[in-house]
């Protein structure tokens, strides 16, 4: 059984334009799958991937609704859970965090660079208690981004900060912060929130996955790739060097996410 506790996708319409720009503000970074929803499942078949968890993000307020409206529309509760977002601008953030409740999705995604705040600032506060109160697992992208300059807006110290605000399970992306694996050690290994293992491959040295994995404890990781920027064989070959026991593996690769996401048995999330 694998989890895929970290992807992305775009409607049909915009996931050819949408790779492109976010290729484009990256360095023309290779992709993996496509950008599309039918790209994902196909590199899931490719990877042995059973179920995808689907951040989406709105980057401002006016794609707020129609990026909840996406997300809503592919979240089956079977291979593929997707996660809402809110614009923290948008004068109906409240509101929209209801309306993903509503709509039956389980978390929703954070990226303070693309959207345009610091993590720990404490007008983000009410959001967060918002979230705490509907129970949403809150996601968040960590540590550097290679489509923006310095300097970054989730870095470890504040990630800290603001997961203390959040009472409902918060998962901090990429080991707890993309290039940060000392102050991922310093501020948030033993802490109460969760790291997605995403975008792993060839950047997170060995030797700070082990130090992270035996600090922060096996019970709260998550396996994920950034799919379309990663993928679940790139991943799995960081993993299996780290000389992990089979339950190790087994928590990592789906048994914290199954109970976070509410999965009782994997057999039956795909029927």
């Amino acid at each position: 059984m694998l989890i895929d506790f970290h992807t992305h996708c775009f409607p049909d319409k915009i996931y050819e334009k949408a790779i492109q720009k976010l290729q484009a503000a990256s360095g023309n970074m290779e992709i993996y799958s496509d950008g599309s929803l039918s790209g994902l499942k196909n590199s899931m078949k490719e990877n042995g991937v059973d179920i995808s968890v689907v951040l989406n993000i709105a980057t401002n307020a006016h794609q707020q609704k129609s990026v909840n409206d996406f997300a809503a529309s592919i979240n089956n509760g079977k291979d593929i859970f997707s996660f809402g977002s809110v614009f923290p601008g948008s004068d109906d953030v409240l509101d929209e965090l209801e309306r993903i409740k509503a709509l039956g999705m389980k978390g929703v995604k954070f990226h303070p660079d693309y959207q345009g705040f610091e993590i720990d600032d404490p007008v983000m506060k009410p959001i967060y208690k918002k979230v705490s109160q509907l129970g949403l697992i809150a996601v968040f992208h960590a540590g550097f981004d290679y489509g923006f300059p310095p300097p970054y807006k989730a870095m470890p110290k504040a990630m800290a900060r603001a997961a203390s605000w959040i009472d409902s399970p918060v998962v901090a992306a990429h080991w707890g912060g993309i290039n940060c694996g000392d102050d991922v050690l310093k501020y948030l290994c033993g802490g109460n929130l969760y790291f997605d293992l995403s975008f792993g491959y060839c950047m997170m040295p060995k030797i700070y996955a082990k130090r992270i994995i035996e600090k922060h404890g096996i019970e709260k990781l998550l396996f994920g790739t950034d799919n379309p920027w990663h993928n679940a064989r790139l991943e799995m070959r960081l993993l299996t060097s780290l000389g992990l026991e089979k339950y190790e593996m087994d928590s990592i690769t789906h048994q914290n996410a199954m109970k976070l996401l509410g999965i009782n048995h994997p057999k039956n999330s795909l029927k």
